[in-house]
């Protein structure tokens, strides 16, 4: 189990951005140990006045929600945020801290400056630069435009920045179920799922999913968002209009019962054509945004099947059986069979193979979906996005 001192939490807070150099030992107060079950360690302190989470977790899989209910378990409702990753442009939560992986909460629970209180929260962007859009009346609170930075707001506060001057362009999303509590999509190649900050220029799918009148995380980046995909991975999402749906479905992407499967174009041919990937994944030290097959990394199973092959390429059905970040595209990297397009895993990628797109499409999802107003079962569907024009192998006679 892990042993902490006050020099750890502090190497892990600078890490995360949130101490700097000038910061020493003393400045990390009332720090704590608790064990919350066989996989799990929770060190609690005080930092800057402001109370901390750090967790350690073994089976986590760098997912918001199942860090929050291991908070909930050990210490109830705790209003907070759960830090970014900073170093991570595909947007994670873990930092990889003498071979573990680390989570930092941040316990918030008095009133703050919206200025301070938002560059706390999004360290991306400067003081400065957040009091500017203030004044500029790109930011509301709870449905108001916020008058002044010093005004007074807290972790309940709905607050919404926009900048009206940027051009988004919208994206048309293929709708392949929706009711009052879900909407289900076909999503294209090359979308953001959400945005990493407040601010950003392009149509994300929570953007299309507040506009199909999703209600939950409503005021964040991650409107309607209960899981992800890559951005350049095509096929179906589901997303959540309310708090309440949003609960049963991270409950069943966290506990694994949710089944997915998945499409790929992969380099040369598999043998055998049919197995399990049972291969441990960690996060690649050297880049952090990146993950790599570990011999003391998490568990990761992949079962594959080959649908079709030609003289270089293998049409591959994948299943997983866990749901590791980038788990897919590392075991095939690993085998020497990489997606193809994938400009991350494959080494070998040429560069007019880099500027296609990556072959890999998230074609059926099965899960629960709560009922709907006037009924009282819940519903075990199979959702299927088609699959994209050109996913599929050239036979030459």
């Amino acid at each position: 189990m892990a042993k902490f001192n006050s020099s750890d939490i502090l190497k892990i807070l600078r890490k995360f951005n949130i101490a700097n150099e000038d910061n020493v030992p003393r400045n990390i107060e009332e720090l704590k140990k608790i064990s919350a079950d066989e996989f799990s360690e929770i060190f609690t302190f005080k930092f800057n006045k402001n109370k901390f989470f750090v967790i350690i977790d073994g089976t986590a899989e760098d997912d918001e929600s199942y860090i929050r209910e291991i908070l909930r378990k050990n210490f109830g409702e705790i209003e907070g945020r759960l830090i970014e990753n900073p170093l991570d442009s595909m947007m994670s939560f873990a930092i990889p801290f003498e071979g573990k992986d680390v989570y930092l909460f941040q316990n918030i629970q008095s009133k703050k400056r919206l200025d301070v209180y938002l560059a706390e929260k999004y360290p991306e962007f400067s003081r400065a630069t957040i009091q500017k859009y203030i004044k500029n009346g790109f930011v509301e609170v709870n449905g108001k435009l916020a008058k002044k930075p010093k005004d007074l707001v807290d972790e309940k506060s709905k607050i919404l920045i926009s900048i009206p001057d940027k051009k988004v362009e919208k994206v048309d999303f293929s709708i392949i179920f929706e009711d009052e509590n879900v909407v289900v999509i076909n999503k294209p190649r090359g979308v953001l799922t959400h945005s990493k900050g407040v601010l950003n220029d392009e149509f994300t799918v929570a953007d299309f999913f507040e506009s199909r009148g999703a209600k939950f995380a409503k005021g964040t980046n991650r409107v309607g968002i209960v899981h992800r995909l890559d951005r350049e991975t095509s096929g179906v999402i589901i997303g959540a209009k309310n708090d309440e749906t949003a609960k049963k479905l991270q409950k069943q992407f966290s506990e694994r019962t949710t089944k997915k499967t998945y499409l790929a174009i992969v380099k040369g041919s598999l043998n055998p054509k049919k197995a399990i990937i049972d291969l441990p994944i960690a996060r690649n030290g050297s880049a952090p945004s990146t993950f790599m097959v570990h011999a003391k990394g998490k568990t990761a199973q992949t079962k594959y099947e080959v649908i079709d092959e030609n003289n270089e390429l293998s049409l591959v059905k994948l299943t997983p059986k866990t749901g590791r970040t980038h788990q897919l595209r590392v075991h095939l990297s690993y085998l020497k069979h990489p997606i193809l397009g994938d400009r991350v895993y494959d080494k070998t990628i040429t560069k007019a193979e880099s500027e296609q797109r990556m072959f890999l499409h998230a074609q059926t999802l099965e899960i629960t979906i709560p009922p709907k107003n006037g009924e009282k079962d819940s519903q075990r569907m199979v959702f299927e996005a088609e699959i994209p024009e050109g996913f599929k192998l050239n036979h030459n006679e």
